[in-house]
């Protein structure tokens, strides 16, 4: 099957929810690999490696997920309510100069996981059932 195929077909049976989802399970998936060498690292020269080592390409990624759902928050055709649109903005623009913190080795990578997950449940529905609860 073809790449493009493959994205058609993923594209009909998936909501956008569940890619969203996927994809942000995905590269979260890659920082919670690499994150404790580097939030344990004791010298900036060692986080500078864990950087290095693959690190920092999954942080690309995650922000790159992250300036994609930003620009859709943004989009006037977005359903979401404009409160949570704004809320999520700032999140994603805290994600953003986070992870520039993380790449100069000065932040850990944790709570960028930690934000992933919340995000990663929410899509999933489990915010709204613990709420219910």
């Amino acid at each position: 099957m073809s790449v493009a195929a493959y994205k058609r077909t993923i594209s009909h049976t998936e909501a956008p929810r569940q890619i969203e989802r996927r994809i942000l399970a995905q590269v979260t998936s890659e920082l919670e690999q690499q994150f404790d060498a580097f939030d344990n690292a004791e010298r900036k020269i060692d986080r500078l490696q864990v950087l290095a080592d693959g690190l920092r390409h999954s942080l690309w990624r995650n922000q790159q997920v992250w300036a994609t759902f930003k620009m859709d928050l943004m989009e006037k055709e977005n359903n979401l309510s404009p409160e949570l649109r704004a809320s999520l903005v700032s999140l994603a623009i805290w994600v953003e100069g986070h992870t520039q913190s993380v790449l100069s080795g000065g932040k850990n990578v944790k709570p960028l996981i930690d934000i992933n997950r919340s995000i990663i449940d929410g899509l999933g529905g489990r915010a709204f059932d613990t709420a219910a609860e």
